[in-house]
C-alpha cells in the first residue's frame, strides 16, 4: 500500500502534533524546517532548535529537513543531525516558496541552479548514513518548469527519494496542483516519488495516485486541524467505510494537542501557538468565526475549552 506522509509545515508539524497523526495512520513524518548554517552556529541552549528538534518516542519514521544554499554548511549539518540518533532520514528543502527562504537562494530557489541543488545532495549524501531525500517543486515559474531534468539530476547525485509539489514556486499555493506534472517526474526517475498539493480526503487521494502513479502522498494543508485525514486515506485505500470523528471527538483531541503543548512549551506559549489550530479544528462550524474571535482573547485552556463546547450543538 502507498505510503503517507505528513509533510513538513513551519510552526504546524511539531512533536506534538505529528503524534496526533501518527496515531491516525500517517506513516512517515518529517521535521519543521531546520537552517543548515543557522543549527550549526547557533549556541546550543537556544531554544529555536531544540523545539524544532524534539520528538516523541513512540513517532513513526522522522526524516530530519534542513535547508541552505552552501553546500558545505548542509553536509556538516546532515552529519551532525544524523549522530543525534533520533532520524530516519535527512530531507533535503528545494520546494519552501517563503520569501525569507528563496531571499537566501535556499528552498525552491535552488531550482534556479540545478548545478548548486546537486552539489548540495551530493555532499549531504557523503555525509550521512542516513537515506537522502528531498522536497522540490515543478520549477520556479510557468516559463521554467525543469522538474523533470531536475529530477534526474538529483538522482544521479545520490537522492533516494523525491517528494514533488505540484506547483511553480510562482504559484506559492494558489492554483490546481499539476497531477499530471507529478506523473511525468515519476516516470523519469527510477527512485521512489511522492506526490504533494490539493489532498484533501480520502476521493482526492485515489485520484493523486491513480494520475501520477505515485508511490505514496504527502499531505500537508489538508491535515490541519484533521489528523483523521490519514484514517480517511487509508480507509479509501483499502475500499473501506470511513466515519469521520463526532465533533465532540474533535474538540477532545484539540484540547488534548492544547494541553500536550502547554506541558512541554507552558501554557502561555501553547495558547498563542494553538490559535491557529482552534481555528482548523473548528473551520466551518456554525457560528465558529464569532467564537474564535473570543478564543483568541481567552487567558486559559479552560476558558477555551468551555467556548469550544459551545459549537458542539
Amino acid at each position: 500500500m502507498p505510503k503517507l506522509y505528513l509533510a513538513p509545515m513551519a510552526g504546524i508539524t511539531d512533536q506534538v502534533y505529528r503524534r496526533l497523526c501518527f496515531e491516525q495512520g500517517c506513516d512517515c513524518a518529517t521535521t519543521e524546517m531546520v537552517s543548515a548554517q543557522g543549527y550549526l552556529t547557533a549556541p546550543p541552549e537556544r531554544n529555536a532548535y531544540r523545539f524544532l528538534l524534539a520528538r516523541f518516542p513512540e513517532e513513526g519514521p522522522l526524516a530530519v529537513q534542513i535547508f541552505g544554499s552552501e553546500p558545505g554548511f548542509m553536509a556538516r549539518a546532515a552529519a551532525r543531525l544524523t549522530d543525534l540518533g533520533l532520524f530516519s532520514s535527512v530531507d533535503i528543502n528545494m520546494g519552501c516558496p517563503a520569501q525569507k527562504v528563496v531571499g537566501g537562494q535556499s528552498g525552491s530557489a535552488l531550482m534556479k541552479d540545478p548545478a548548486l541543488a546537486a552539489r548540495i545532495v551530493y555532499g549531504v549524501k557523503r555525509a550521512t548514513t542516513l537515506p537522502v531525500t528531498v522536497k522540490m517543486r515543478l520549477g520556479w515559474d510557468a516559463e521554467h518548469k525543469n522538474a523533470v531534468p531536475f529530477a534526474r539530476l538529483l538522482e544521479q547525485s545520490g537522492a533516494d527519494l523525491l517528494t514533488v509539489h505540484g506547483r511553480t514556486r510562482a504559484q506559492q499555493y494558489a492554483g490546481k496542483a499539476d497531477w499530471d506534472a507529478i506523473g511525468e517526474v515519476k516516470r523519469a526517475v527510477t527512485i521512489p516519488v511522492i506526490a504533494n498539493g490539493d489532498i484533501v480526503d480520502g476521493s482526492s487521494a485515489l485520484d493523486a495516485l491513480r494520475v501520477t502513479g505515485c508511490d505514496g502522498l504527502a499531505i500537508g494543508r489538508g491535515a490541519l486541524g484533521n489528523p483523521w485525514i490519514f484514517s480517511q486515506i487509508k480507509a479509501a485505500m483499502a475500499g473501506a467505510p470511513y466515519t469521520p470523528p463526532p465533533f465532540s471527538q474533535v474538540i477532545d483531541t484539540a484540547m488534548r494537542q492544547a494541553r500536550e503543548m502547554a506541558a512541554w512549551k507552558g501554557e502561555r506559549s501553547a495558547l498563542l501557538e494553538m490559535r491557529k489550530h482552534f481555528a482548523w479544528y473548528t473551520a466551518g462550524r456554525r457560528s465558529s468565526a464569532q467564537v474564535r474571535t473570543k478564543v483568541n482573547l481567552a487567558s486559559s485552556f479552560r476558558e477555551v475549552e468551555d467556548l469550544l463546547r459551545t459549537l458542539d450543538h
